[in-house]
């Protein structure tokens, strides 16, 4: 090889070298900083907490425990099949998250836990998160076992009345409603209550608690 010959290979390597580095920072994932995630509305705990003491059901008829949030990073949001508005709108915000998500080979776990034991059996629940994700799962059980988890990861809901259905009307098995918090709890794979995402969600958001907790994890 000639002295001219190895030049031109050298500036060659160079280049190709450059065009690498430009096309890697331009096409690698940027990770936020906890400082970003905050901006959003996202905090993660000083020390995850292990849960443990209950025992529910997911709308397969399965039993749910805290063990079976082990393995994956789950999102978890406490709300009800006749939720007006808010779990509608998260859940779909979760299903918009997951499906991004699984076109680039990356997964979290969806659960729907029903704060409204009376009215949400296994049927209703499974057809309710099945119609944002056939991955996502509901879990229900008894009010004094889904208030054991709900503490555990600082979420409170309330039976409260509901106005639109008075006392003695046909509608009088609807009328209540339950006030719940709006927080996407998120456990991770140790199955430790590791965070928090407040309202209003956005699918944007929960790509990066994603590829934060992937990152750092």
């Amino acid at each position: 090889m000639t002295p001219l010959q190895k030049t031109v290979g050298l500036c060659l390597a160079v280049v190709m070298a450059v065009v690498g580095m430009f096309v890697y920072s331009v096409t690698r994932e940027h990770v936020p900083s906890l400082d970003e995630l905050r901006g959003q509305g996202v905090f993660m705990l000083p020390e995850p907490i292990a849960l443990g003491g209950f025992q529910l059901e997911t709308h397969r008829g399965d039993v749910f425990l805290p063990e079976h949030l082990e393995g994956d990073w789950s999102f978890v949001f406490f709300g009800f099949t006749r939720c007006p508005d808010i779990c509608p709108i998260t859940l779909s915000v979760m299903a918009q998250a997951e499906r991004r998500l699984a076109a680039s080979g990356a997964s979290f776990k969806g659960v729907l836990v029903s704060v409204d034991p009376e009215r949400d059996d296994r049927e209703s629940l499974a057809t309710y998160v099945r119609a944002f994700s056939e991955g996502f799962l509901g879990v229900r059980g008894e009010l004094t076992e889904l208030a054991k988890f709900a503490r555990q990861v600082h979420v409170v809901f309330a039976k409260v009345p509901d106005n639109r259905f008075p006392s003695g009307t046909e509608g009088e098995e609807g009328g209540f409603t339950v006030d719940h918090s709006g927080n996407i709890v998120v456990i991770d794979p140790l199955g430790h209550y590791h965070g928090f995402i407040k309202m209003p969600h956005k699918v944007d958001t929960l790509l990066d608690v994603f590829r934060y907790l992937r990152a750092t994890w």
